[in-house]
C-alpha cells in the first residue's frame, strides 16, 4: 500500500468515515481537510462540527485531552496507540502524554459462555477437565481480553485471561487504516514527521502482535521468574503451560495487595526499607543481567505481602535488550554518573539516535548543564520524575530518537527508581548500581566473550572477500550488456501522478459533457421523427438529461476533493 491508496472495501471505508466523523468532532478538523479524506468519505462524514464551547486545539496538553478522547471513542487499536505513545517521551510533547497516561480500555466484557468455548477450543478439553471451578464473571476486562479466576484441578488458585473473540479483525482493519494514515500524514503533513508516525505505527502493531498472542506474554513471565528464582523475597507468578495457549493464558495467582494501596494508606506491617531495596534489585538484575524487563512497573503491578515480600504480575508489556543496546546503556549511565556529556553523545550515536539535524556541540551544552544542575544534590532531595521530564525534552528539542526498547528501559527504570523512593527516601540507588556495572564491565572485557566477537568479526570480512569477485564480476557483465540501470524515486512524485490522473479523468468527462450537450442542441433542431411516430427531438432531451446527471456527478466529485479554490 503506498500513501494516497486505500483499499476500498466496504469494511474499510465505513471504519474510515467514523474516525474522520470523530477526529473533525474533537477538532482536528484541519488535519483532516490537509490530509485529503474526503475522496474515500461522504460529505456528510467529514462535516462533523466540534463543540461550540471548546476551541481549536493549540497547547500540547488540549491537543492530548482531545486525542484521549478519539482514542476512546474509536476503541481498543486506538487506545493500544495512545498506551504506545506514552512510552515515546522522546517523541511526543510530555504535556500531551499525561493526558493520554489516564486513558484506560473502557470495555464491556464478553459473554463468559464465549470465553469458556474459547478455552475448551485452545485447550481442547471441557473446562471441568481444566479447572475444579471458574468464575462465572471476570474481575478484569480490557480491550484484548478478560480474566476470570479459578482453581485448577490439583487444587492451585490461578487467574485464566481469555482473548476477546473478535479482536483479531478489529485490530488488523485499524492497522490497515493507521499505517495508510501514518504513510500519508509524512507526505502531506512536514510538521508531523518529527513526530515519527510510521515508527510509532510499527511500535503499535509489534505490541499488537505480541499482546493478542497469550504465549509471548507466558514466554516472558517465565523467562523472567527463573531469572528471579533465586531473589530473595521477590515472586513471579508460574506459568501453568498445560492450560495455556496463544488465546488462553493461566498464571498462578499470587497473594499480596496493591502496593499503591499500601503507599496509600500507610501500612505499619511492612519493612518499607526491605522492600525498597528487594524491589530496586529485582529490576536492576532484569536491566543488566537478563536482558529481558518488565517494562510496565507501576504500583499497581506490584504486590506486597507483608512485611517484606514482593510480587511482580501483568507481563503483558515486556522490553528486550540485545547484548549491544546492552553494552551502550552500561556506557550511557556511566556518562551520567561520570558527567561526561561527550561520552552521553556518543552512545547515543551509536545507538543511531541522533537526527539529521541534531547540533552534536548544541546537544553536549544542553546535556552538561543538566548534569551541573543536580550535581551534589542528595538521592533523596532528587525528583526522578523531573529529571526524566527534563531529559526528555532535550531529546525532543534536539532531534533524538532513541531506540523504542531503550527508552521503555529508561521509563521503566525512572519508574522503579521513583516507586523504591517512595518506599525508603534514603535509598541509595548508586550503591546498588555500582556492582552491577563493575560486572558487567568485567563481563564484556571477559577474554572469551572478546575471542568469540573478534572471530565472528572474521567470519564476516571472509564472508565479504569470498563475494566480493562474484559480484565484480556480475557489476562488470551487466556495464558491458548495457543492462545495468539506475533507479530514481521522488518521494512526492506519486502524488502528482495521482492528481494529474484526477485531473485527466475530469478534463475528459468534462469534454464529454460539452459533446453531448452540442449534439443534444444539433439533435433538439431538427423536425423529423423516429419509428413509431417519435419526435427526433426527444432524444435530443434525453441527452440534456445525460449532461445534467453527468456534470451533478462532476460537480461532486469536485466538491469531495475540497478543491473548489
Amino acid at each position: 500500500m503506498t500513501p494516497f491508496q486505500l483499499t476500498r472495501s466496504v469494511r474499510s471505508l465505513n471504519r474510515l468515515q467514523h474516525i474522520v466523523r470523530v477526529l473533525t468532532q474533537h477538532g482536528f478538523g484541519h488535519v483532516v481537510d490537509r490530509l485529503n479524506l474526503g475522496r474515500y468519505v461522504s460529505v456528510l462524514g467529514t462535516r462533523g462540527r466540534r463543540p461550540k464551547d471548546e476551541p481549536v486545539p493549540s497547547s500540547a496538553a488540549a491537543i492530548g485531552r482531545r486525542l484521549a478522547r478519539v482514542c476512546e471513542e474509536l476503541g481498543p487499536t486506538f487506545v493500544k496507540l495512545a498506551q504506545t505513545l506514552t512510552t515515546r517521551p522522546d517523541l511526543i510533547p510530555l504535556e500531551t502524554l499525561h493526558e493520554l497516561r489516564g486513558l484506560q480500555d473502557q470495555v464491556a466484557p464478553f459473554d463468559t459462555a464465549i470465553a469458556r468455548r474459547i478455552i475448551e477450543d485452545e485447550l481442547e478439553m471441557p473446562v471441568t477437565e481444566a479447572f475444579r471451578d471458574m468464575e462465572e464473571s471476570p474481575f478484569a476486562c480490557g480491550s484484548i481480553g478478560q480474566v476470570y479466576r479459578a482453581t485448577t484441578l490439583d487444587g492451585m488458585d490461578v487467574v485464566v485471561k481469555v482473548r476477546r473473540p473478535d479482536i483479531e479483525r478489529i485490530v488488523a482493519l485499524d492497522m490497515h487504516i493507521l499505517n495508510w494514515f501514518a504513510e500519508t500524514a509524512e507526505y502531506l503533513l512536514p510538521e508531523l514527521r518529527s513526530y515519527r508516525p510510521r515508527q510509532l505505527v510499527q511500535e503499535l502493531a509489534e505490541t499488537l502482535r505480541r499482546e493478542m498472542d497469550f504465549i509471548s506474554e507466558a514466554s516472558a513471565t517465565a523467562r523472567i521468574g527463573k531469572a528471579l528464582a533465586d531473589q530473595e523475597g521477590v515472586c513471579v507468578p508460574m506459568v501453568r503451560w498445560d492450560l495455556t495457549g496463544p488465546r488462553v493464558l493461566t498464571l498462578e495467582k499470587l497473594s499480596g495487595r496493591n502496593l499503591e494501596a499500601l503507599l496509600s494508606d500507610g501500612d505499619a506491617t511492612i519493612d518499607r526499607k526491605r522492600l525498597a531495596t528487594r524491589l530496586a534489585e529485582a529490576y536492576l538484575k532484569q536491566f543488566f543481567e537478563v536482558g529481558v524487563f518488565h517494562a510496565d512497573p507501576h504500583p499497581g503491578n506490584i504486590l506486597v505481602s507483608p512485611p517484606d515480600t514482593v510480587g511482580l504480575i501483568d507481563f503483558g508489556q515486556v522490553g528486550v535488550l540485545t547484548d549491544e543496546q546492552s553494552t551502550l546503556f552500561l556506557l550511557l549511565i556511566l556518562g551520567v554518573v561520570n558527567r561526561d556529556p561527550e561520552m552521553i553523545v556518543e552512545v547515543l550515536d551509536d545507538l543511531d539516535s541522533l537526527g539529521p539535524d541534531t547540533d552534536r556541540a548544541q546537544l553536549s551544552r544542553t546535556i552538561r548543564l543538566l548534569l551541573d544542575k543536580y550535581y551534589g544534590l542528595p538521592l533523596k532531595r532528587l525528583d526522578l520524575s523531573v529529571v526524566f521530564s527534563e531529559a526528555t525534552e532535550i531529546i525532543r528539542a534536539n532531534d533524538v530518537s532513541i531506540p523504542t526498547n531503550v527508552m521503555m528501559l529508561v521509563k521503566a527504570l525512572a519508574t522503579v527508581s521513583g516507586v523504591a523512593m517512595r518506599l525508603d527516601p534514603e535509598l541509595n540507588l548508586i550503591a546498588l548500581l555500582k556492582p552491577r556495572m563493575r560486572r558487567m564491565v568485567t563481563d564484556r572485557l571477559n577474554p572469551a566473550k572478546l575471542a568469540k566477537g573478534a572471530g565472528l568479526a572474521l567470519w564476516q570480512v571472509l564472508g565479504v572477500l569470498r563475494s566480493a569477485p562474484g559480484q565484480i564480476k556480475a557489476i562488470l557483465r551487466q556495464f558491458s550488456r548495457g543492462t545495468w540501470e539506475m533507479k530514481v524515486r521522488h518521494e512526492n512524485l506519486e502524488r502528482l501522478t495521482t492528481e494529474l490522473d484526477h485531473s485527466s479523468n475530469r478534463l475528459a468527462m468534462s469534454i464529454l459533457i460539452a459533446a453531448i450537450i452540442v449534439g443534444s442542441s444539433v439533435v433538439v433542431s431538427t423536425t423529423g421523427e423516429l419509428p413509431y411516430g417519435i419526435p427526433l427531438r426527444l432524444l435530443g432531451v434525453v441527452g440534456y438529461l445525460i449532461a445534467a446527471a453527468l456534470g451533478l456527478v462532476l460537480i461532486w466529485a469536485i466538491f469531495r476533493s475540497g478543491r473548489l479554490r
